[in-house]
């Protein structure tokens, strides 16, 4: 069933953009990560202009985080004093980002810009994701089964203005998790990304938490942001498309549902493997894309545009 979306000027199948939205919902349940960096690229593949795909891909995290983070608030695994701390920093990243966003879509560079953005970033962050977890599992196993002990990072506890986080055990400063923030927020508004696979990461080998608490709370300060995001892309570019966004929305829902329930049988090693994998992936894939000599050597355009 072809449906016409009215921003990106391009027909595409509502089943597959339905599906797509459950995979990225499953993921984002699963992980704690909103979903946008495979979200985003995958709307690259089916032929979505990279502008409208970052800004609709924010409002499809909006609903498959609040739809997760429900699941995870019945467990009380969020911590939601760290979480309004990282949403704080978050907010003001994401200006930043969106501001940033318009002065390139100016230039016409947006495009580039955004799949560099995501090779570097999926590559980095997987890989040294993937490296980190394959050491976890075999340390585990050493130990038999026993869940490694967390390294203290004695730069961030020598820090100053001091807060204690009771849900994660924490009694540190509050200055990482507002510079994390910061970053999430940025790679929101120029990757339409929750930032979850910077987050998540960050959360733990950065800030200490524990992993049972981590997944909720990165849903939870993924939420605010993107809804910001969406906001400022909608009222400052125009390029958010509500068909597109509707039809992810309803997948993403159905799909954070299943993949919260998926995540409580798995261990943390596994889960950061799994995910590790997932980012290596679609970084590949794009790295090809852009390396490959398109079909098509032109592109069509406005008159006068880059």
């Amino acid at each position: 069933m072809q449906i016409y979306l009215p921003i990106a000027e391009v027909s595409v199948n509502a089943f597959l953009l339905l599906g797509l939205g459950g995979l990225v919902g499953i993921l984002s349940g699963m992980f704690g990560v909103g979903g946008g960096f495979l979200m985003t690229p995958l709307l690259f593949f089916i032929g979505i202009p990279p502008a409208v795909a970052v800004a609709t891909e924010a409002n499809q995290i909006v609903a498959s985080s609040f739809s997760g983070v429900l699941a995870h608030f019945r467990r009380r695994t969020v911590d939601i004093k760290m979480g309004l701390v990282l949403q704080a920093g978050g907010l003001l990243g994401a200006a930043l980002g969106v501001v940033v966003f318009n002065h390139l879509k100016q230039m016409g560079q947006v495009d580039l810009l955004v799949k560099l953005c995501y090779v570097v970033f999926l590559g980095v962050v997987g890989g040294l994701m993937f490296i980190e977890s394959l050491n976890a599992l075999r340390k585990s196993r050493k130990s038999g089964g026993a869940p490694a002990a967390r390294r203290q990072r004695s730069w961030v506890h020598a820090l100053p203005f001091k807060m204690r986080f009771r849900t994660s055990g924490l009694y540190i400063s509050v200055i990482p998790p507002i510079l994390v923030g910061v970053a999430v927020g940025i790679l929101a508004a120029i990757m339409g990304v929750g930032g979850g696979f910077i987050m998540v990461p960050a959360m733990i080998y950065i800030l200490g938490m524990p992993t049972k608490v981590v997944v909720g709370t990165s849903l939870f300060q993924i939420i605010l942001v993107t809804a910001f995001t969406t906001m400022l892309h909608a009222t400052t570019n125009f390029t958010v498309d509500i068909v597109l966004a509707v039809l992810l929305l309803v997948g993403g829902v159905v799909g954070a549902q299943i993949g919260t329930r998926i995540g409580t049988y798995l261990k943390a090693e596994q889960l950061r493997i799994l995910l590790a994998l997932m980012v290596l992936l679609v970084c590949g894939k794009l790295g090809l894309e852009l390396l490959i000599q398109p079909d098509e050597l032109f592109s069509l355009g406005v008159a006068g545009g880059h």
